[in-house]
């Protein structure tokens, strides 16, 4: 590779050279909104109040809440049908909604944190250990360093932490406030994206399945190098597994000094090219009170720039969850 960088080239594999079949290479028109939004009944919403006066009454870092402190059963069941969705369906879902208006904004999301425990380990979103992250436009300018989930930048079609040793399993969201122009989230199958690549151009996906450059963001140790060498794509037999993030790759080899071969740029143009056809995204915009939750393994997904409130109270504030089934509850995971 050149230069020092975090080596994940051992997750390179075989180019299946075939499409993917199966439920999770879905197009825009095979989904609904039955497909994908759980709606909390009037007994899942008191026991979330329930939920929330325990909280209140019984104060501890939100961190440390578990959902075996509650008794909530018409919520887990809810949560249950989510966790299907992501795992066996279209792998974003929403479940609609938590009463915001009735309670300060600490209380819901300390009940977002516990409906997150259903979802698997939550995990550090940062180098510095944090847990809960604030995804709002804090006025710095997208680059080395600054991640887009802090401005109001496009985010084109990726995963979360592409370059990370271990990647989420899922992603979660609470929204406070969405804004009030842009910011739509639309979502991609990985699979579909796939299969389009290798229908119409095999030798550049095949590309993907070897490793590149991918710039780390500035979240790791002082020492550490800047960039990780991963493949864009792997495949374990059963389903694909991607690191996609075009603008870190592109990013990568500016960090890492690196010309990057012409065949990868290609790639990287084709996936941009392919993933804007609108038969292949669905849009499901988040809306105040909405938890959202998406499969960071299967799925892209993607968010608009967007124009906030001038009233700063209520400017677009979501709080952000990962969840991992296997590593540690530290930032990288190992």
């Amino acid at each position: 590779m050149g230069m020092a960088a975090l080596d994940l080239s051992r997750e390179a594999t075989e180019f299946p050279g075939k499409p993917i079949a199966g439920d999770r290479a879905w197009l825009a028109r095979d989904i609904t909104e039955d497909d994908w939004l759980v709606r909390l009944n009037r007994p899942a919403i008191d026991e979330i109040r329930s939920m929330a006066a325990k909280i209140e009454a019984q104060p501890l870092p939100t961190v440390l809440r578990r959902i075996e402190e509650f008794d909530c059963p018409n919520l887990l069941e809810a949560v249950a049908r989510a966790r299907h969705i992501l795992d066996a369906g279209c792998g974003f879902t929403v479940l609609d909604r938590l009463p915001m208006d009735e309670f300060d904004i600490d209380l819901m999301v300390t009940v977002f944190w516990v409906i997150g425990e259903k979802l698997g380990t939550q995990v550090a979103q940062k180098w510095d250990g944090t847990m809960l992250y604030d995804v709002t436009d804090t006025g710095k300018k997208w680059g080395y360093g600054v991640r887009g989930s802090a401005t109001n930048v496009e985010l084109v079609f990726h995963v979360d932490n592409a370059f990370g040793p271990v990647l989420p399993d899922y992603v979660g969201l609470l929204c406070k406030y969405p804004a009030i122009e842009g910011g739509l989230s639309r979502f991609c199958s990985l699979h579909t994206l796939h299969n389009r690549l290798l229908e119409e151009v095999p030798q550049l996906l095949e590309r993907l399945y070897q490793p590149m450059f991918y710039d780390r963001q500035a979240e790791h140790d002082a020492g550490a190098p800047k960039t990780s060498w991963a493949p864009f794509f792997g495949w374990d037999g059963e389903r694909i597994r991607s690191r996609a993030n075009v603008q870190l790759v592109r990013k990568g080899y500016e960090v890492a000094g690196r010309q990057m071969d012409d065949e990868l740029a290609e790639a990287l143009e084709a996936v941009e090219r392919i993933s804007r056809s609108g038969d292949l995204w669905y849009e499901a915009p988040i809306e105040r009170g909405q938890l959202q939750y998406l499969n960071n393994q299967t799925l892209g997904h993607y968010r608009s720039e967007f124009q906030d409130n001038p009233e700063p109270a209520l400017k677009r504030h979501l709080f952000r969850t990962w969840h991992r089934s296997s590593g540690l509850r530290t930032y990288e995971g190992v």
